[in-house]
């Protein structure tokens, strides 16, 4: 890869993404569910840029989606309405009636009280809304606190009794239809254990539905599949479907999986320059034009990255990897071991496909980075670098 050429066309900082690698890994994916009905729902959080969903339409993918902004990106991307599901613990009701009119596949409920309001639109709009029930299984995904979503006490889902009682209510009512069950218990899992306790339980539920004469569908295991970041075990595509598979035994029903990270986070790299080195005694940093803003991952759970410097072989030592946002929380890596830098130096911040730009911001007044997408060998922009009037542009009000 020419990073110098790309730098002088684009300029720094810029993401960019491997498009013929994310198809490989969504093919495997596929191919390791292969013994059972089965459609897979990306999770458009992970990575929401359009020209990347509708290379994922194109390849028959669903999309799981936390907002109506992403439904409708979805949808923009040439996803089928039937091919999108609507998940998320606070849909507020304009956002409910809006996905009802779009007739997606079905709305993930989060409790007994939004199914209520649920029933209540659908019912204003005369039309009969599938619904699934989010489980929170109570298993412990073994991953950060932040991104475990399967126990008791994490906001997501409603505990197995609460979930028999929404399924009850829900195929007595005249506006409900029950089509399917959900579990999510967390994200970057490298053990999949978890992942067949909750799949277990939860094929346990729909056996009982089963002999309540509510028959579901769609059997959704959510994704949270781990990548190698450090020294992580990546887990095995044919050990995940055949422990998912092995609980559904004597089920008729379409396998739903919502794979994020694995699809994308291995094929995306952040790209920055280096504007200087800094010593404070004995401490070395290493400033470059990138921010916290751009990647906020190591700033918000400590995650780890690798990072290459193609261009720079020389002597090694510890340093700091940081940016220009007014925050001790602004860095890349800490106490890391990378050669000494001068102005001008590419540094590739590696494995960002995943919660990269879509958890980017403005901090600062900063300008989201530009994308870029590898594809059969060429380069393209699919996103262009923010500009400081689109910063401001919605800000009413002020008298020039």
């Amino acid at each position: 890869m020419d990073y110098k050429a790309l730098t002088k066309e684009f300029n720094t900082p810029f993401y960019l993404y491997d498009f013929d690698k994310i198809r490989s890994n969504f093919k495997a994916l596929k191919e390791a569910f292969r013994a059972r009905k089965s459609q897979i729902f990306y999770a458009v959080k992970a990575n929401s840029n359009l020209s990347l969903l509708s290379m994922l339409a194109s390849l028959d993918s669903g999309f799981d989606c936390v907002s109506i902004g992403e439904v409708k990106r979805a949808l923009k991307a040439g996803a089928k309405p039937y091919k999108v599901i609507f998940s998320g613990v606070a849909k507020n009701e304009t956002e409910l009636k809006e996905a009802l009119k779009l007739g997606i596949l079905y709305i993930n409920l989060e409790s007994f009280e939004e199914m209520k309001s649920l029933e209540k639109i659908a019912k204003k709009l005369h039309i009969k809304a599938r619904i699934s029930v989010r489980l929170n299984p109570n298993v412990d995904a073994k991953t950060h606190p932040y991104i475990s979503t399967g126990l008791k006490e994490n906001k997501f889902g409603v505990r197995l009794d609460e979930a028999k009682k929404i399924y009850l209510y829900a195929a007595k009512s005249e506006f409900l239809e029950p089509v399917g069950v959900h579990f999510h218990i967390g994200s970057q899992i490298t053990d999949l254990k978890p992942i067949f306790e909750a799949a277990t339980l939860t094929a346990k539920l729909v056996r009982e539905l089963n002999a309540a004469k509510i028959e579901l569908k769609f059997f959704d295991v959510g994704g949270g599949l781990g990548v190698v970041y450090q020294n992580e075990s990546e887990p095995d595509l044919n050990a995940y479907a055949q422990g998912i598979l092995a609980s559904l035994s004597g089920l008729d029903l379409t396998i739903c999986l919502e794979p994020g990270r694995f699809l994308v986070a291995k094929c995306g790299e952040l790209v920055t320059s280096v504007l200087y080195e800094k010593m404070n005694g004995d401490k070395r940093f290493v400033i470059v034009d990138a921010a916290m803003n751009d990647l906020m991952r190591p700033s918000l759970y400590k995650a780890y990255h690798a990072i290459e410097m193609p261009y720079n072989s020389g002597e090694m030592s510890l340093c700091d990897v940081v940016g220009g946002i007014c925050e001790s929380s602004d860095f890349f890596a800490q106490n890391r071991a990378l050669p000494k830098a001068k102005n001008g130096d590419i540094l590739i911040i590696k494995d960002a496909g995943a919660y990269g730009f879509s958890m980017s911001s403005n901090y600062n007044t900063r300008p989201r980075a530009c994308e870029l997408a590898l594809e059969k060998g060429q380069i393209r922009q699919i996103r262009k670098r923010e500009s400081f009037r689109q910063l401001i542009e919605n800000e009413v009000g002020f008298l020039k």
